[in-house]
C-alpha cells in the first residue's frame, strides 16, 4: 500500500497541468515577465499590425508557458478571434479596436470552460514571452467568420467540458483551439451541426499528435483536473495553431501568416 502510495505522489508531482490549450486569461500563478507598460506596448504592436494590413477578423495566439513545458510540435498555448468592433471605454467614449473572443477555462474549475470576450493588454496579461502568432483569413473567410459569431451558432457551438488535449474530431471535450476549428468549420459549411463539423474535421484536418509516457496518459485524468484522454482512442490528437494554420493554407483560405515579437 506504502508503495502504491508513493507511486501515486510521483505521479501527481510530475502530472502538472499541461496547458497548452485555451488557459485561463490570467491567474495568481501567472509569471510576471513584463511590465504592464510593455504588455499595453506589445498588444498595440500587435493591434496595428493586423489592422495595418485591412483585416477584420484575424486569428491569434500566445505564450503562456515555457516551451520547454510544452509538448513537442506546441508553440503556442492559447489562441483566439481578433474581431475589428465598436468599443465603447469607461469614460463613455466610442473607439474602433480589436475584441477579442476567446474560450478561457476557469481558474477554479479547471475542466469547465466560458466564452470570455476581452481586449488586446487582457489577451497578453501573464504571457511568458511577447510573441504572437497570426493567421489573417481571406476577406470572404472572415465576413463568414463575423456571420457565425455574430449569431446565435457562436455559443452554440461552445462546450463547457473542458480537456487540454480535447479531440478535434467529437465533442466530449473542448479547449481553445477546438471551439476555433469548430467555428472556422461552422463558417465554411455554414452549419451548426456538430457531428458534420466533425466529420468534416475527420476528412480535412491533420491533428497534432501529443507524445505523452504511458503513465501520464494512464494515470493524469486521476490527478490533473483538466486532462482527460477519454476522448481519444488510440493516439493522443488534438488541434493546435499550426495545424490550424497548415489546414487554412493547404486549402487556400489564408491571406498571409506571421509571427509579431517583442
Amino acid at each position: 500500500m506504502r508503495i502504491l502510495q508513493l507511486v501515486a505522489c510521483i505521479l501527481w508531482l510530475s502530472l502538472s497541468s499541461p496547458v497548452f490549450a485555451g488557459n485561463m486569461s490570467t491567474s495568481d500563478d501567472s509569471p510576471v515577465n513584463f511590465t504592464q507598460e510593455e504588455i499595453i506596448s506589445f498588444a498595440k504592436k500587435v493591434e496595428k499590425s493586423i489592422a495595418g494590413k485591412g483585416a477584420r477578423v484575424a486569428i491569434v495566439s500566445r505564450v503562456g508557458r515555457s516551451p520547454e513545458e510544452l509538448p513537442s510540435g506546441i508553440n503556442y498555448t492559447h489562441m483566439a478571434f481578433w474581431v475589428y468592433s465598436n468599443i465603447q471605454t469607461a469614460d463613455g467614449r466610442n473607439i474602433r479596436g480589436y475584441q477579442i473572443y476567446n474560450l478561457y477555462q476557469r481558474s477554479e474549475e479547471l475542466d469547465v470552460s466560458d466564452l470570455v470576450n476581452d481586449f488586446p493588454a487582457d489577451f497578453f496579461a501573464g504571457v511568458f514571452e511577447l510573441e504572437a502568432g497570426i493567421v489573417i483569413p481571406k476577406p470572404k473567410v472572415q465576413k463568414a467568420i463575423l456571420d457565425v459569431i455574430a449569431s446565435g451558432t457562436y455559443k452554440k457551438l461552445h462546450n463547457p467540458k473542458y480537456s487540454v488535449v480535447a479531440s478535434p474530431f467529437n465533442n466530449q471535450y473542448q479547449n481553445c483551439t477546438e471551439y476555433t476549428l469548430d467555428v472556422l468549420m461552422s463558417a465554411l459549411y455554414r452549419t451548426d451541426d456538430m457531428d458534420q463539423l466533425k466529420a468534416n474535421a475527420a476528412e480535412y484536418f491533420t491533428p497534432q499528435t501529443i507524445h505523452l509516457s504511458p503513465l501520464k496518459t494512464l494515470f493524469g485524468p486521476i490527478f490533473v483536473e483538466d486532462f482527460t484522454t477519454r476522448d481519444h482512442n488510440d493516439a493522443i490528437e488534438t488541434a493546435t495553431f499550426t495545424t490550424i494554420k497548415n489546414f487554412m493554407q493547404k486549402y487556400d483560405l489564408t491571406l498571409e501568416d506571421y509571427s509579431v515579437k517583442l
